[in-house]
């Protein structure tokens, strides 16, 4: 509640009051209300509601045509009226005009509404490319005149970019891209908020290419890894010859940002260099990958690994520690001579 008064007016002992109040803040189905009065006394002989020179009432009866005004009483003690669902075409001063015998007398009060903030324009979404300047407006109204303010919605992003109904971003980056919040606040009521998204097209830029080394007969993988905005589309070359989706033993995986080459059953035609280009409608760019040969184990790599294990003293599955020398050469012999059988067989 906000209270509107005037001073008091003083004279032959007479004395007048006019005092106001108007609820500054309703649900929708209670609008806002103006209630004042005059207090008056016996002496009174004549009394009026006037807003500027307009006689709102004037005793019992209506001047106006306004529905929203009405009467709330007429007495020996008081003269008030109420005007219904306030709006800011009913800011301005009301005076109470009181008549006596010796000569007529006002009491005026001034009623300022306060209306909440409201964002009445509002730049729409906006996709630019990365080095062009942009502006933001943000319209709002209210009273008291609501304060904007600008603010980039971001894990990066620290406190407002602006206090203006406008932003300007000169030469944006893509790390300027996302939601900016628009809040209008004049402490009448909560603060409104809007919010615009801006998109910073890039071009693609390859982050990761990463490949892999394969036996022969096994499955790999070679995968790139482009951002860009709009997504980046991919294609693989090998030997300037483009790979298509489908080829035997060959298949592609593309999602926005990540695309692999899978070969489901690598052959020794397959090794090589292969290219990946990352393309969007700003440009492209392409990046190098090798499929290369992974040796397996051979026999002999496997002999000579089980022959170190079982001739290490103290060590491995069988191993005896602390014993003789006897001992130790009798366990070694048991090692061996099944090492050596593998070993015929393998040849064979």
């Amino acid at each position: 509640m906000a209270e509107l008064g005037a001073l008091p007016r003083k004279g032959g002992g007479h004395r007048e009051t006019l005092r106001g109040s108007r609820d500054e803040m309703f649900p929708p189905n209670w609008p806002p209300r103006l209630r004042t009065w005059c207090t008056i006394d016996n002496r009174v002989t004549r009394v009026a509601w006037l807003n500027r020179s307009t006689i709102l009432y004037a005793g019992n009866d209506k001047w106006c045509l306004d529905p929203r005004v009405v009467l709330l009483s007429n007495t020996q003690t008081q003269y008030s009226i109420e005007i219904q669902n306030v709006d800011v075409y009913d800011e301005g001063p009301y005076t109470c005009s009181v008549q006596t015998d010796n000569h007529p007398k006002t009491s005026r009060v001034h009623l300022i509404v306060q209306v909440s903030p409201k964002i009445v324009e509002i730049s729409s979404d906006i996709s630019i490319n990365e080095g062009n300047n942009i502006s933001l407006t943000c319209i709002a109204t209210g009273r008291p005149e609501p304060t904007v303010t600008w603010r980039h919605i971001s894990p990066k992003a620290v406190g407002f970019v602006s206090e203006d109904e406008y932003l300007e971003i000169q030469g944006i980056t893509r790390e300027q891209s996302g939601d900016y919040e628009c809040s209008a606040s004049n402490d009448v009521a909560a603060p409104v908020v809007r919010r615009v998204k801006v998109t910073v097209n890039y071009p693609p830029y390859i982050s990761e290419a990463k490949g892999t080394g394969v036996p022969v007969g096994q499955t790999g993988t070679l995968q790139c890894e482009a951002s860009a905005v709009p997504s980046a589309e991919f294609q693989w070359y090998k030997d300037d010859k483009r790979l298509v989706e489908g080829k035997k033993g060959v298949k592609v995986e593309n999602r926005p940002f990540l695309s692999k080459l899978i070969f489901l059953n690598v052959s020794e035609h397959d090794y090589g260099n292969y290219t990946c280009v990352a393309t969007n409608k700003l440009g492209h760019t392409n990046a190098s990958i090798t499929l290369f040969e992974l040796s397996e184990p051979t026999s002999s790599t496997l002999l000579q690994e089980v022959k170190t294990t079982a001739l290490t003293p103290g060590k491995g599955p069988g191993a005896i520690s602390e014993v003789s020398n006897g001992a130790s050469r009798r366990a070694g012999c048991v090692w061996l001579l099944p090492l050596l059988v593998l070993h015929l067989l393998l040849k064979f």
